[in-house]
């Protein structure tokens, strides 16, 4: 039987070197040497939340057209271009890690990648767009105001120019959830159905557990991440439920109470079973948002091939003119 081949282990003193750039704040750009566990640590997280904002356009994308006004298509269809952009960003980001993006589309197509579990619930009601930009855009701000000071380079800046635009989604999502709370009563229970569904999804968001999270030790040693997932969870929490209160929605959590001491709201326990069904690709739109982005691919298939031939025609030109 082939035996693969061993890594060669890496240098200890260079280890050691790249472990004190770290804890000296400095930041880790592409040409930069750096550990392969770093590296592949990166590609996982990187390619993951890329994959998250172009998932994450799907439960938004199909209210384009349903929304209630012109005014309301404008922003959303704004929005979920933005969803877009982020994506990309990220992308390119990745790729200076020395990966191909094709690559890491084929993951995400063949089910081999993650994206993150809170795109995987469906979308019942216009109500429901106000709430994921509510809490799931303000979900994602509480992290990536934090990623923004992550110690690679690329990750970091992407994260800058992203949570300007993430903030505008929240503030966005959360005027919906104003006017309708403030509606009619079928607006108010609309909106209040939407909060029970997607709460508890919401704070799922930032992965397991610290005592569960299999990647959060080394994240944090590198300083890619410089919070917790309960700690990030936990912010989050203090952020929203005031926010809550003021436009008189209930979180549909009995256990929800206000710590004085610590000044922490605490809330009840997640249903972990149910996050590791999502993420195992069982949850209730799995199946229907890898569809949507392999019929999406495929139907891109001939403006891709038309630009490989034109990159192709200008070399040609290149070279024939030199």
């Amino acid at each position: 039987m082939e035996q693969k081949p061993q890594a060669t282990p890496e240098d200890p003193a260079k280890l050691a070197q790249f472990q004190a750039r770290i804890d000296a704040g400095e930041s880790i750009e592409p040409k930069d040497w750096m550990p392969e566990r770093y590296r592949k640590q990166l590609v996982r997280m990187m390619s993951q939340h890329a994959h998250s904002e172009i998932v994450g356009m799907l439960p938004e994308g199909n209210w384009i057209t349903r929304a209630p006004s012109l005014r309301r298509k404008m922003s959303l269809l704004a929005k979920v271009q933005d969803e877009a952009g982020h994506g990309l960003y990220i992308y390119c980001g990745t790729e200076t890690l020395g990966v191909d993006r094709a690559e890491l589309v084929d993951q995400l197509l063949d089910g081999r990648a993650k994206y993150s579990s809170i795109f995987n619930y469906p979308t019942l009601s216009w109500a429901d767009i106000g709430v994921i930009g509510w809490l799931v855009d303000g979900a994602a701000i509480v992290n990536q105001t934090v990623l923004a000071k992550a110690s690679y380079g690329p990750y970091a800046r992407a994260m800058i120019r992203i949570c300007k635009e993430e903030n505008f989604h929240k503030r966005q999502g959360f005027e919906i959830v104003a006017t309708l709370a403030a509606g009619t009563p079928a607006q108010q229970a609309m909106v209040q159905d939407a909060v029970n569904r997607w709460w508890w999804p919401s704070l799922m968001m930032f992965g397991p557990s610290d005592t569960d999270s299999p990647n959060s030790a080394e994240l944090l040693r590198w300083k890619v991440k410089h919070k917790t997932n309960d700690e990030l969870r936990q912010r989050f929490v203090n952020l929203t439920v005031p926010q809550a209160i003021a436009v008189n929605l209930t979180l549909p959590d009995p256990d929800l109470t206000y710590n004085a001491e610590t000044k922490n709201w605490e809330f009840g326990e997640i249903d972990w079973a149910e996050f590791h069904e999502v993420i195992r690709g069982n949850g209730p739109c799995n199946r229907e948002r890898l569809a949507a982005r392999r019929a999406a691919h495929e139907n891109g298939r001939w403006v891709r091939e038309a630009a490989e031939a034109h990159a192709a025609k200008q070399r040609r030109r290149s070279t024939e003119a030199a």
